[in-house]
């Protein structure tokens, strides 16, 4: 039943990335800068959405003779078609966003990482075309490729597909602007480090009179 729910929520948040794709909204972002990552993968959806739509032709052709059958093969071969297509669309609208407090990592309607700034040990533009999963560690490659690597000062936790708790402390993630991002988070990173320093009770201050 758990199971059940978890693929009706996760086809919804498809077809709902697919309605936001239209008008080009995007989802999340609120007072963050969004970091798209889905640039390098529309070609390929693309294409392996034509060739549904290739094979949906055929199929309705093959099976003209079969109403019943064909329009049982043409539904699930349509929704095909939608499905792709909104599964490209969830990544343009669920971009990663970073703001003052925290990064958020996202891929498609599949992951949703926050990473506050202050657990980011370093973070560092690192382009991997292989991966082997490991303990502790995340990868989040499109198009086969991650461009970003961050490690953490302590672990956070990752919910999977049907909400299977990991907790990682490397995470490697692509970006299409990697190099901005490492940047811009390495900047709220020094700047947290001031702000904590100015904070902090100084140590120098004189003893009081007795």
């Amino acid at each position: 039943m758990r199971t059940a729910y978890v693929l009706f929520r996760h086809e919804l948040r498809l077809l709902a990335s697919l309605l936001m794709w239209l008008p080009r909204r995007t989802h999340g972002v609120g007072d963050g800068r969004a970091f798209g990552y889905a640039r390098g993968q529309g070609a390929v959806m693309f294409g392996f959405a034509f060739v549904c739509v290739v094979e949906t032709v055929t199929m309705s052709v093959l099976l003209r003779g079969y109403p019943a059958l064909h329009q049982v093969v043409f539904v699930l071969d349509a929704y095909t078609v939608v499905f792709v297509v909104a599964l490209h669309a969830a990544s343009v609208v669920r971009p990663h966003v970073l703001d003052s407090g925290s990064l958020r990592i996202r891929r498609a309607v599949h992951v949703d990482l926050r990473v506050p700034i202050h657990q980011i040990a370093s973070v560092r533009r690192e382009l991997r075309t292989t991966h082997e999963r490991a303990e502790g560690e995340l990868d989040l490659p499109v198009g086969s490729q991650t461009t970003v690597t961050l490690e953490l000062t302590e672990p956070v936790a990752h919910f999977g597909f049907l909400d299977r708790r990991r907790d990682v402390r490397l995470v490697r993630f692509h970006a299409d602007d990697a190099d901005t991002l490492v940047e811009e988070i390495r900047a709220l990173k020094e700047e947290a480090v001031l702000t904590q320093a100015r904070s902090a009770p100084s140590s120098l201050l004189p003893d009081r009179p007795g």
